[in-house]
């Protein structure tokens, strides 16, 4: 094909020849003003993208009976509105030039250039995080300071080589002289360099609704100020949670981890102005002692000879110590590939020479310790040592002078039995949370605070007064048209059918368990069933685990179980009934639900038959007749259909949420779930899609997903087409959307990103449909709680707050939709960051509080209503990522 591309000096022909320049154009005359002249197709003028942001409050609820309440938050004073905050960045370096990289040393350099340095300072006070930042109320005498300091007692490793732990397995005279004491002196260069200025004013625009990012920043510096004030105490700092080394406050939860309560405390803005919000917190840390105590407690072993060396390396690795006698502490590097008795280092002799006319001699640390040292050593000789130098260049010390120091984070994923006793151990009564919390208050003594001070801040002592209003409990419909009333958030089924029973027909039992009697269980089953409307054929076969397989892993027993059952059945079952042989922490239940969820796609219903009975029966039977397509019970308002602005206009609702993987497991894939309505008008029917996402990103990436041209694989057309094929070819005109597990600072990003993708997904169907949204927050980590005045037990179910303690400007309210049995009711906090249908308060927050009353594998409210997306999500991501 001939380039039609002009060169340098002019044009081409068609045939590749150089072509005479045209005539120029006539001069235009002189009283003629040029025209622009119109292009043919003027390109349509670029669209701002509009960036939505929350809405705010239009007007309070007024429905349920009124009720006077507690809260945890306390009234804090701020007269200093006319002062300023400066924010100056710190550099740290060491003497030669290189950058301070280690955690908490910080905080002391900080320290000490404000005692050595406080002339030139001005004697401020200062508000440090402990890494680059710092504040003052007021600037400084300079904008950019250079101090120098030394701290003493700095400890070092460095130049501790392949040598004994004290100055005698030094390499040269020089190391020995240093490591005589076994900390030493550093010199620190600090920079100090303004940054900012905030004004405390905006504190005060802040609760008239003014947010911005002066705001935010200048209730940061508060923050850091609480944080700096525990810090001081020598407490372990978990973002604005704080604890105290304080054997107290542990509990022992098994496998060497302890729960260690502390306090979580912060400054929240509210309607009724600044408050300071603190709240029990938990954490998990290691067994503090003795190492070897903590590694036989890990390992659930019963002594340290029968210790797994390899996994005892990576649990200990970068886990701190103290040593005795000296006291000193370092952190683990590893361990000793040989036995304390045969691992061997090399030692200078103080007097003397071999024979060979050397002052060293090879000598094992065991020898070391016992003859040179003289300590006792009762268990070492045949045990690893614990190694705190470098992997080249290690230092050795027996296991049995090693202690771990306090308060050091357990992050790993605990086990089901370790959750358990966490839970029962850490739980308090609202009564006792009280006392706890008001106890706290006042041994944190921030009135002594000398940055507070400065603020002009003062924290009252009395827990904040709030009107909250107990929304009746919806009316429901069971079998028969029977109408039901729940009471105290609960109700069960004795007596009644269920709405929509199914008919179970193809399906058998598996048997894991040794101790069953299958035959009258099936019964039992078969008879409960019968009384609940459910009519169940007899199964097509039991399953028994051959005994011979009982001794071989999960996986295995799972899969031997499989190629029986594919062997007899003559084809897929509707579902599988599976016995466990234990109830909680069955290793069976991972392996075998990813089998038939991941691989088969086949419902299957575990039980535990440990302790049967009706009640149980029934219970087991509800979650089965939700799972295979049937209803159990239905709001009376579905039902008729009258539930406000939903049954007026086609309307889905989806709950939206994302698992992660545990800490440490960085390459684990994150689970993305959308739970969706189904057949409207009923509310009370639902169906989940679920996709896999990049490990910790919690935007769920995949709600439209283009993979040609007409083509969309994303999970919203999925839900979309199943209402619409469910509910009479109808598309919704309305999409209500929860979303579980966002902070604050992703409310943009739900509004901006999330929602995108879903009107991205409903144009893709229709580029004429135009629905309207209606986004809603619901978050349960956070850490404001309700108490009845004078009175020990929960606030009752359907409480719900929407004023004085929520936001100034936005759309927000708790709801305590559940009856708390055990421990302090935990509200959910619901944020309205979009509504274009156009709700009234009170019926939003009715629609709320009912979707609390639809989970169909439960007789009680639940406390997040969005058709509990983490239960959906948890039957596929035990299976899927069982291993």
């Amino acid at each position: 094909m001939d380039s039609f591309e002009p060169d340098d000096n002019g044009a081409t022909n068609g045939n590749g020849a150089q072509e005479a320049l045209p005539p120029p154009p006539p001069v235009i005359p002189p009283d003629v003003v040029p025209v622009c002249a119109e292009p043919e197709h003027r390109p349509e003028p670029v669209k701002k993208k509009v960036v939505r942001v929350p809405i705010a409050r239009r007007g309070l609820g007024s429905k349920g009976q009124k009720i006077t309440l507690l809260t945890n938050h306390f009234k804090v004073m701020v007269t200093n509105v006319e002062g300023h905050f400066f924010h100056y960045s710190v550099s740290l370096s060491y003497e030669d030039g290189r950058p301070v990289d280690g955690k908490g040393i910080g905080r002391r350099v900080i320290d000490r250039v404000q005692e050595t340095y406080d002339t030139e300072l001005a004697g401020k006070d200062f508000a440090y995080d402990g890494e680059k930042s710092l504040f003052t109320v007021g600037p400084l005498p300079r904008n950019k300071l250079e101090f120098t300091v030394v701290l003493e007692d700095i400890q070092s490793n460095r130049n501790n080589g392949n040598r004994s732990p004290d100055d005698r397995g030094s390499p040269n005279e020089s190391d020995r002289k240093r490591m005589r004491r076994p900390y030493q002196s550093k010199t620190f260069k600090v920079e100090i360099s303004f940054a900012a200025k905030i004004p405390m004013q905006a504190i005060a625009n802040a609760l008239r609704g003014q947010e911005s990012e002066n705001s935010q920043e200048a209730l940061r510096v508060l923050d850091i100020i609480l944080r700096q004030h525990a810090a001081k105490q020598g407490c372990l700092l978990v973002r604005q949670s704080f604890f105290h080394n304080d054997p107290r406050n542990f509990a022992d939860v098994g496998g060497g981890v302890l729960g260690c309560r502390g306090f979580h405390s912060s400054f929240r803005t509210t309607q009724g102005g600044l408050s300071l919000n603190i709240d029990v917190s938990t954490t998990m840390i290691i067994q503090p002692g003795p190492v070897v105590d903590f590694l036989i407690a890990n390992q659930n072993v019963r002594d340290p000879f029968s210790l797994d060396w390899s996994k005892a390396k990576r649990t200990l690795k970068n886990l701190r110590i103290k040593t005795s006698p000296a006291n000193t502490e370092y952190k683990i590097t590893g361990l000793s590939e040989k036995p304390c008795k045969e691992q061997t280092f090399t030692l200078k002799q103080r007097n003397g020479k071999d024979v060979d006319g050397d002052n060293t001699i090879e000598v094992t640390v065991y020898d070391y310790f016992v003859n040179h040292r003289g300590i006792e050593l009762r268990y070492s000789a045949d045990l690893p040592c614990i190694n705190v130098g470098k992997p080249k260049r290690p230092t050795y010390f027996p296991l049995e002078l090693c202690s771990l120091v306090s308060l050091q984070r357990y992050t790993k994923a605990l086990s089901v039995l370790q959750r358990s006793s966490l839970v029962e151990k850490s739980r308090q009564k609202p009564n006792e949370r009280m006392k706890t919390l008001s106890d706290a208050l006042k041994s944190n003594n921030y009135d002594s605070e000398p940055m507070l001070r400065s603020c002009g801040i003062s924290i009252s002592t009395s827990f904040s007064q709030v009107e909250g209003r107990v929304l009746p409990a919806p009316r429901l419909k069971v079998g028969n048209g029977e109408d039901f009333f729940p009471r105290n958030g609960r109700w069960n089924f004795n007596n009644k059918k269920l709405a929509q029973p199914t008919k179970i027909q193809r399906w058998a039992v598996v048997n894991f368990s040794a101790r069953c009697d299958t035959q009258g269980l099936v019964r039992d089953l078969i008879k409960c069933g019968e009384m609940k409307g459910i009519l169940i054929d007899p199964p097509f076969d039991v399953f028994q685990e051959n005994p011979q397989n009982r001794r071989a892993p999960p996986v295995v027993r799972v899969e031997k179980m499989f190629e029986d059952i594919q062997s007899k059945l003559p084809g897929a079952p509707q579902f599988l009934l599976c016995l466990l042989p234990e109830r909680k922490n069955s290793d069976l239940y991972g392996p075998w639900k990813r089998k038939n969820l991941a691989e088969l796609g086949v419902v299957t219903q575990c039980m535990a038959p440990t302790r049967v009975n009706d009640q149980y029966l029934t219970n087991v039977l509800l979650k089965i007749n939700a799972k295979l397509g049937g209803l159990n019970s239905l709001l009376a308002v579905e039902h008729s259909p009258s539930i406000p602005v939903v049954s007026k206009a086609p309307t889905i609702i989806l709950g939206m949420d994302v698992s992660h993987g545990s800490p440490g497991q960085s390459d684990m894939p994150s689970i993305a779930a959308v739970v969706s309505s189904r057949q409207w008008p009923l509310i009370s029917k639902y169906r989940a899609s679920v996709r896999t996402q990049s490990p910790k990103v919690e935007m769920i990436d995949s709600l439209f997903k283009q993979v040609a041209e007409t083509e969309d694989d994303g999970i919203v057309r999925e839900l979309l087409l199943d209402f619409y094929t469910s509910s009479g070819k109808r598309k919704p005109d309305q999409i209500i959307i929860f979303r579980d597990g966002v902070s604050e600072s992703q409310f943009n990003q739900v509004l901006n990103i999330e929602l995108d993708q879903i009107i991205e997904a409903c144009k893709f169907l229709d580029e004429k449909w135009s629905p309207k949204f209606v986004v809603i927050v619901a978050q349960k980590n956070h850490h404001t709680k309700f108490f009845q005045q004078g009175s020990p037990d929960n606030v009752p179910p359907g409480t719900i707050i929407d004023n004085k303690i929520c936001h100034p400007r936005n759309n927000d309210f708790y709801l305590c939709a559940h009856a708390g049995m055990i421990g302090t009711t935990r509200p959910t906090h619901y944020h309205v960051l979009l509504d274009e249908v156009g709700f009234s308060s009170d019926d939003l927050q009715e629609l709320v509080h009912s979707l609390s009353y639809v989970y169909q594998r439960s007789t009680t409210a639940i406390s997040v209503g969005n058709f509990r997306v983490k239960y959906m999500m948890l039957q596929l991501v035990v299976g899927w990522l069982a291993f």
